[in-house]
């Protein structure tokens, strides 16, 4: 049962539910790695690279907020649980114990890479069916892809 309705056909809000899903997933999964590398990263720029990592995570949080209200304004139920996120989410595993901040850089290298050519194309696909939903993927993506230059400048 549908409690909000949507104003969007219902082929595109399908198409439309499942970008921000996926932005959902992806966000919440990029928040849990950069999280789990902060809190085991070591080496010599371990405070500049622990501390921009808690800017990614700020920017994640902040956003699959975002995003997941976007989803329930049109009547998509966002679904964050961690066995979704599991199972759905296309950033690799990090290993555990500790992780030398040479592999911190390039992990979140990674994964910001992995997340941003997933939020590109659900941007193409939301271009049509909802432009207000587009422009909440073109900013959160602008955003990562600033962190993303921020990363792969410390691994120069």
């Amino acid at each position: 049962m549908a409690f909000v309705k949507s104003s969007l056909p219902e082929a595109d809000l399908k198409l439309v539910g499942e970008a921000l899903q996926g932005a959902l997933v992806d966000l919440l999964d990029l928040s849990l790695v950069a999280k789990q590398v902060h809190w085991n990263i070591v080496g010599p720029r371990f405070r500049s690279v622990h501390l921009q990592l808690d800017e990614v995570v700020s920017t994640a949080r902040k956003h699959s907020d975002t995003v997941a209200e976007r989803a329930s304004a049109l009547g998509v139920t966002p679904d964050g649980r961690a066995a979704t996120v599991a199972t759905q989410s296309a950033i690799g595993n990090v290993p555990a114990g500790w992780i030398t901040d040479t592999d911190a850089v390039r992990t979140l290298v990674d994964a910001l890479g992995v997340v941003i050519v997933r939020m590109r194309e659900r941007i193409i696909a939301t271009d049509e069916p909802d432009p207000i939903s587009q422009d909440i993927l073109i900013g959160l993506t602008a955003e990562l892809e600033k962190h993303s230059w921020m990363f792969q400048a410390e691994s120069a």
